[in-house]
């Protein structure tokens, strides 16, 4: 971690990148007080296909079978 201002920031704005690798997370003060953190992007997920998220899903009556058996018992 490592802290600069925000003067410092500016000037260094075009190696920001490798500043953030070198030191993985920077906090930026404005006359030391703390008012920004800098943080590696965390990866993105895995989107699950449909045919997993159907497999997961409990199977379920249809409507039409519901609405027939409610009428049939009344």
């Amino acid at each position: 971690m490592k802290a600069i201002s925000i003067r410092e920031m500016r000037s260094d704005l075009g190696h920001l990148d490798k500043l953030r690798e070198s030191e993985g997370e920077i906090i930026v003060t404005r006359r030391g007080t703390p008012i920004a953190r800098l943080l590696p992007v965390q990866g993105s997920r895995n989107m699950p296909d449909h045919a997993a998220l159907r497999a997961r899903m409990p199977v379920m009556l249809s409507s039409a079978r519901l609405v027939r058996e409610d009428r049939d018992d009344r």
